[in-house]
């Protein structure tokens, strides 16, 4: 019955398939998920090499865990790929959900990434390959974006449901909605006026309970159900026409919040968008890619807004945890425009890395008109100076006003439109900026460099989200949950790409052929 001896010459030889049923103990030794269960009662009967190997073949496959189940019951790949015997019915699914959350509580979440990627280090595909290409790509969350009203009713609903104290006031004294019913009141959605009395009712309710918790001793959860209410209450709204809130008139804001939560069910999730005209709502990957080979050397799970998670600061860290030591002279760093930052190509800078990222436009005040580069800097003398030759200090907080000098420049109708004249804000790492506009003007090897290597990204990510972008949405909540997904399809993506180059094992350990 042992599958692999009955059909095992059917599978394709250099698939995944192949390589795990060869090679699965080697890559995911039995040690190294022993710390997921110190228990001395036992141990999992499912051995962890097993498991690794349908975690891989999961997510390479982009499968549920019922999915994956059937999987293992009835493809014959994968029960060659396990060494289990033909007629072995699987386990449970929950199987799955019990070692995934082990793995991301542990101390080690992304082992099954540092274990492929022990393979990768040991063949010396990465030797002497000093590119890196930084990029990101904005990943669907799992749940359903919520509005303002469907917002304040769950966390509601969710203060009632944790914070036992809660529940008599939000019976006796709150009376927006009838708090047993999920959904959205019936009203006439249409009728503006009626609307704004919904969303001052249900705030004022909101606010009424956060006021009468403040000072209480809650749990962690209870407390932050108890902040999520307090949240939700004040992000979309704002005081109605007339109004400065104190007369209880509220009315959704004209404006998005910063960094808003968009779901009570997971409050990670935020709006993102890679371009102005593509808007998306979930997380944001970030990606560091060997450009010649296609394989992910490091990568980062990130909600999609706040300055902590923007493209050009996550990307310094990835290469910070990049598994080749760089050469003395750094990483040749590859990048879009966002990753072009000052800061960033400062950091680059001190931390020895050449940049290879293609600057940002520069916008004129007027079409066709002067832009930032026509001015002249002087960092020493702390002045600027207009293509006029007009000259004014840089203030502390790096403005340059002109102010009454454009009244009869003649250059004023290519540089400003403004009443007040011109005006500019300098940039700390202004000179870093502009040496980086000019060198890729000056230096087309750096543009070519640039296009050469992008399509084999454009592919690596290609390969991340999968066929049609079936992978682009995510299957769990929260941040460290689509981390661990992240890092296991990288993984095995990783070993793909491997076999595809034509990984081997002789003797001497692992080799490309």
């Amino acid at each position: 019955m042992d599958t692999a001896a009955l059909v095992g010459h059917l599978v394709p030889a250099g698939s995944v398939y192949a390589f795990l049923a060869e090679h699965r103990g080697v890559v995911f030794p039995d040690g190294l998920f022993a710390d997921l269960f110190p228990s001395g009662k036992g141990r999992p009967s499912v051995p962890g090499e097993v498991i690794a190997s349908v975690l891989v073949l999961q997510t390479l496959e982009d499968r549920s865990d019922g999915e994956a189940m059937t999987a293992l019951r009835c493809d014959l790949r994968w029960k060659v790929a396990c060494g289990l015997p033909i007629d072995h019915a699987g386990f449970h699914p929950t199987t799955l959900t019990v070692w995934r959350n082990r793995l991301r509580a542990s101390d080690r979440p992304d082992r099954i990434f540092e274990a492929v990627r022990h393979v990768v280090a040991e063949t010396g595909v990465l030797s002497g390959k000093t590119r890196r290409a930084l990029d990101s790509v904005v990943l669907d969350d799992a749940v359903a974006t919520q509005d303002t009203v469907t917002q304040l009713i769950a966390a509601v609903r969710r203060v009632r449901r944790l914070v036992p104290a809660a529940a008599g006031v939000i019976a006796d004294r709150c009376h927006a909605h009838d708090w047993d019913d999920p959904g959205k009141p019936r009203i006439a959605w249409d009728d503006k006026p009626a609307r704004d009395a919904l969303v001052s009712a249900l705030v004022n309710d909101a606010n009424l309970i956060v006021a009468e918790l403040a000072g209480a001793k809650l749990d962690e959860p209870a407390a932050q159900a108890v902040a999520l209410l307090a949240l939700v209450a004040g992000q979309d709204v704002e005081p109605a026409d007339g109004s400065d809130g104190t007369d209880g008139r509220w009315r959704i804001a004209r404006r998005v919040a910063e960094d808003r939560v968009i779901s009570t069910v997971d409050t990670a999730a935020r709006h993102a968008h890679k371009t102005v005209h593509h808007r998306q709502d979930g997380f944001k990957a970030h990606l560091a890619i060997e450009p010649d080979t296609g394989l992910f050397t490091a990568g980062e799970l990130t909600m999609a807004s706040g300055q902590d998670n923007h493209e050009a600061v996550v990307g310094l860290h990835l290469l910070d945890n990049d598994p080749v030591d760089p050469a003395p002279d750094g990483f040749e760093v590859l990048g879009d425009s966002a990753y072009g930052t000052g800061d960033a190509r400062a950091a680059l800078a001190d931390a020895g890395h050449t940049a290879v990222i293609k600057p940002g436009p520069l916008t004129p005040a007027v079409a066709g008109g002067f832009t930032l580069d026509d001015f002249t800097i002087d960092e020493q003398a702390g002045t600027a100076t207009c293509p006029n030759g007009v000259t004014r200090r840089i203030t502390p907080s790096r403005t340059v006003t002109f102010g009454a000098a454009c009244r009869d420049c003649p250059l004023r109708q290519r540089c400003t439109t403004s009443k007040t004249g011109r005006g500019l804000a300098i940039h700390e790492h202004d000179a870093l900026l502009r040496a980086a506009r000019q060198d890729w003007v000056d230096h087309p090897h750096r543009r070519d460099t640039y296009r050469r290597h992008r399509p084999m990204v454009e592919r690596s990510i290609a390969w991340l989200i999968g066929p049609k972008g079936r992978c682009r949405k995510l299957r769990y909540r929260g941040v460290n949950a689509n981390d661990w997904w992240l890092h296991t399809r990288m993984a095995a993506l990783n070993l793909r790409r491997l076999l595809n180059l034509g990984l081997q094992r002789d003797p001497a350990g692992w080799v490309i052929t």
